[in-house]
């Protein structure tokens, strides 16, 4: 099992910067890709940004050149740090790995956050 731990939502006004981390535990032998998720009310879950092990990155386009997704591969933990915010980036934000656990038996996993609110004022 790889369990997934987001922070850093919370409430800011239109303009202002955000700044989320996720931390991965549990029996990983490797995470290939991980990634930031958002759902909106009412909204389908949609992709934000992604970023692979080795640091190929790829951003939805509402988000290119405001957001910016990192990560450190000795922690397993990513990161996403969000400028310019604006009212409709507000939404549940959700982490997303996937790779394999092991040692053994390797496996794939693909695990997900609980969430972590973020709401931007106008």
């Amino acid at each position: 099992q790889v369990q997934l731990v987001e922070s850093g939502g919370g409430l800011v006004q239109a303009g202002g910067s955000l700044r989320l981390s996720c931390a991965a535990s549990g029996s990983i032998l490797s995470i290939v890709v991980m990634g930031w998720y958002r759902q909106a009310p009412g909204m389908q879950r949609e992709l934000v940004a992604t970023i692979t092990r080795a640091g190929s990155t790829n951003y939805a386009d509402s988000v290119k050149g405001r957001f910016t997704i990192s990560r450190d591969i000795a922690k397993n933990t990513e990161y996403l740090q969000m400028n310019s915010l604006k009212p409709e980036d507000t939404a549940v934000y959700y982490c997303n790995a996937r790779g394999l656990t092991g040692p053994t038996p390797v496996a794939n996993f693909n695990s997900w956050g609980q969430g972590t609110q973020v709401t931007v004022s106008s």
